[in-house]
């Protein structure tokens, strides 16, 4: 892991805490050392002028003396002077004489007379300035002394400057500490105003999470943040899509148990129909058998049509109890589920005397990928439609065949109604919401997309020559590295 995504993985309560400090840090070096830099100039300002006082007063009572190379006066006038210039803090004071030789110094035995300037003072002052050495704590100084023009020697002179060193070190100290006093205090003041800030925008983090991993939930008015403003109206429009995410899931089970109870009461009526049809030709063969029982013409022939009305109701109630029978084993598809879809719908059929084409070029297969019972259940959903949109008299057709080597089922409805409405179309091969499924009245319609999305297929809409619209449900029967099982 990178230092980068190290950072950006630190909680945000820490990293603006944490860059405020470092922000304070940097901008304290630059104004510790501007003012440092400006204390060194004043330094140096104040020791050139006490210098130049010291030098001043030095070389007035030094010309006569140099001019006669009177060493002891010399001498003694260096010594006089030293109690009179004790706020200089002079070290060491020599005096050169016009012939670059020591004439006099205030450390005789330091530097005797006579001798020759050390080099190492001399390099120090070689530039005729005051210079400050801030590691020995020594300010260094050079004055020639001049008489009608010339120069007749030179004063050469160190003082001690530890007080000004000692004044650099409080004023840094002092610094350092302000700096690190108003560093802490950002921080945390940093630290206390992030928390606030960023508490809300938690709050509302748990409370997608706790949405995103179950029913979501509205975020109660005292965790809302005390003043109104951009959080504020996140916080309220959460509040807005929970509710309105409660009231379409409200709203998508009762059209669901809508749906479910009015598909139930068509064929409730499908079945009673069905079933009352055989019942009169039962009873009459019952009739029959009751008053010429005794002829065995007339009892075989009676005995074979109870059995055919018979095996036909059972075949109804089988079919419809195979339907709507919980499937919690994930019961696969078989041909006789799409055969049940020709038994269901037929009492709608033959009620609206319609023509019903049923056509396959499969054999008595099993798909173990696709659920019996939802594919079922579109194929019944779209039968039922069609029949409805033919109208009287008019004619269905539904295909199922296996392209694409064996991968995928195709059921194909038509009609000879006047087609289908683009709204229908749309909630067939669209993502429309309920409430525009409901408005172009294709809930059923709805119901059918959702079924073969679950059976991971697709829809597709086409014209046949003859204008009619023909819906094609693409169902997959094998994933990748599956084959599909047949049985005959």
């Amino acid at each position: 892991m990178s230092l980068l995504e190290r950072i950006r993985i630190i909680p945000l309560t820490v990293r603006v805490p944490a860059m405020v400090a470092l922000l304070m840090m940097v901008v304290s070096l630059i104004i510790s050392e501007r003012v440092l830099n400006r204390l060194n100039d004043m330094q140096e300002q104040h020791l050139n002028g006490v210098a130049g006082t010291y030098f001043d007063g030095l070389s007035t009572v030094l010309i006569p003396a140099v001019l006669r190379q009177d060493v002891w006066e010399t001498y003694d006038l260096l010594d006089r002077t030293r109690t009179m210039f004790q706020a200089v803090s002079p070290i060491e004071t020599v005096v050169i004489g016009r012939d670059g030789l020591v004439l006099a110094s205030s450390d005789p035995r330091k530097i005797p007379v006579l001798s020759a300037l050390p080099d190492a003072f001399s390099d120090r002052n070689a530039s005729g300035d005051i210079r400050i050495d801030w590691q020995s704590d020594t300010g260094f100084g050079t004055r020639p002394l001049i008489y009608q023009g010339k120069t007749i020697g030179t004063v050469h002179a160190s003082f001690d400057i530890s007080h000004l060193v000692a004044e650099r070190y409080q004023v840094l100290k002092t610094l350092l500490a302000t700096n690190a006093l108003l560093a802490l205090v950002f921080a945390a003041t940093g630290y206390v105003l992030t928390r606030r800030m960023v508490k809300p925008v938690t709050t509302l983090a748990q409370h997608m999470r706790a949405s995103a991993t179950g029913t979501p939930n509205t975020i109660p008015l005292a965790e809302f943040p005390r003043r109104n403003g951009e959080l504020g109206d996140l916080f309220h429009g959460f509040n807005a899509l929970v509710e309105a995410e409660r009231e379409r899931s409200a709203l998508t089970r009762r059209l669901a148990e809508e749906e479910k109870l009015a598909s139930l009461g068509r064929l409730a009526s499908s079945m009673a129909h069905e079933i009352n049809n055989p019942l009169g030709g039962l009873f009459n063969s019952i009739d029959t058998l009751k008053q010429h029982g005794a002829n065995e013409a007339v009892r075989g022939t009676s005995l074979s049509l109870l059995e055919r009305g018979l095996a036909g109701i059972r075949d109804v109630v089988q079919a419809a109890l195979a339907t709507y029978r919980p499937d919690s084993t994930g019961r696969p598809l078989v041909l006789k589920d799409l055969d049940d879809v020709r038994l269901l719908a037929g009492p709608v059929v033959a009620g609206r005397k319609q023509t019903l084409t049923w056509m396959s070029n499969t054999a008595d297969i099993v798909l173990p990928v696709l659920s019996g019972s939802t594919v079922r259940q579109a194929l019944l959903n779209l039968v039922l439609n069609a029949s409805a949109a033919a109208g009287n008299n008019g004619s269905i057709s539904v295909e199922m065949r296996i392209e694409d080597d064996h991968s995928t089922l195709i059921l194909s409805v038509s009609d000879s109604g006047p087609g289908l409405p683009d709204a229908a179309a749309r909630v067939l091969v669209s993502s429309e919401p309920w409430p525009a499924a409901q408005s172009a009245g294709g809930l059923g319609l709805w119901m059918v997309r959702k079924m073969v999305e679950d059976a991971r297929g697709h829809i597709q809409l086409r014209r046949s020559e003859d204008r009619r619209t023909i819906i094609e449900l693409h169902l997959p029967i094998s994933l990748p590295g599956e084959e599909t099982s047949h049985a005959a």
